[in-house]
């Protein structure tokens, strides 16, 4: 299957640079993954789609402002680095820009030395571990110093930082919001719940993997990077009997989606679990727990559309991506969302 299967035109200025004013007020094209008719929505009816008995599934990782940016010790040289995954004793993979000024011995101050990393190993991808030294709390310190790792086709910080977390955000882990859940508010949610709608609440801290481009031409050979994922007893239980009563298991985002088809058993039931998972979702995949998934609109040729199209069929997925280009949906991380059903 090859990459350039997944391209499609997308004019730049359809690429979302903030976030509406009012979360729940962006577009809904519904997807209907059968016959591949789609019809358009505002996101706040997204209930009209939602049966009793239907179990709502959230990523409740919170991003952490893991942009920060230093100076190298000795050279004052500026330094920047992105923090990816947490290792034990304060060390971390990250991603340095640029590469080459930080070879192992390194020493980088942040925050005229409230905060001072060593660069310790090179690692895959030539991400750098950094042991990180300080005094205090490592969150406070971040907060203060540290920055949103918006995605680089949004060109400026935002104001307001909490819109590129959802309202339900709770455990600390995330370099990338999981998006599609940017759309709910809170009183959204309380609409769902008093639709009779159960709502299961996992967690997995989104790594850049998600996001990086595919480099090979035959995507099968295209590899994941790990993130971890936890799934409690209660969220078990929840999907679970869902699932036996007839409802619909409806995945917000792919990063949720991607938690329960790691988790599940091969009869597609889940138990509290947590570990580090690589799947790579692609045409040809059998979903075992997953009936629907609620998704922003993805980049041409990435890993998100070939899930989404995994889901859909490729060519019904492009089509609704060619109407949302010509009727002007937002795309990305800050864009409109699809529901497929």
């Amino acid at each position: 299957m090859d990459v350039k299967d997944f391209y499609f035109e997308l004019p730049k200025e359809q690429i979302a640079q903030d976030p509406l004013e009012d979360r729940s007020a962006s577009r809904l094209l519904v997807l209907d993954r059968e016959t591949g008719a789609y019809e358009h929505k505002i996101f706040k009816n997204i209930t009209e789609y939602l049966k009793p008995g239907d179990c709502l599934v959230l990523n409740n990782t919170k991003v952490i402002p893991a942009r920060l940016f230093g100076e190298k010790e000795g050279t004052q040289a500026k330094i920047e680095i992105l923090l990816l995954k947490r290792k034990e004793n304060d060390i971390w993979e990250t991603l340095v820009k640029p590469g080459k000024k930080a070879r192992p011995g390194t020493r980088i101050s942040f925050g005229g030395g409230l905060l001072t990393g060593e660069v310790l190993d090179v690692v895959e991808e030539g991400n750098r571990l950094i042991q990180f030294t300080y005094d205090g709390i490592f969150e406070e310190i971040l907060d203060e110093l540290g920055q949103m790792p918006l995605p680089p086709y949004i060109t400026h910080q935002l104001e307001d930082k909490n819109r590129y977390q959802t309202v339900y955000a709770k455990y600390n882990g995330s370099a990338a919001a999981p998006t599609a859940g940017l759309h709910f508010t809170p009183e959204l949610l309380d609409e769902v719940r008093g639709a009779g709608v159960e709502i299961a609440e996992v967690t997995l801290h989104v790594g850049l993997g998600t996001f990086r481009p595919v480099k090979v031409d035959d995507i099968t050979r295209h590899h994941m990077h790990s993130e971890f994922y936890m799934i409690s007893q209660e969220a078990a239980e929840k999907i679970n009997t869902a699932k036996e009563n007839g409802g619909k298991i409806i995945c917000v985002g792919t990063t949720s989606c991607r938690t329960i088809e790691s988790a599940a058993d091969e009869n597609g039931r889940l138990k509290e679990s947590s570990g580090w998972t690589e799947i790579f979702i692609y045409p040809g995949y059998q979903f075992k727990v997953l009936d629907g998934l609620i998704t922003n609109f993805h980049l041409p040729e990435s890993t998100l559309l070939m899930l989404v199209s995994a889901l859909a069929g490729r060519e019904h997925v492009l089509a609704a991506y060619e109407e949302a280009v010509k009727q002007g949906y937002r795309f990305f991380s800050f864009g409109d969302a699809m529901l497929i059903r």
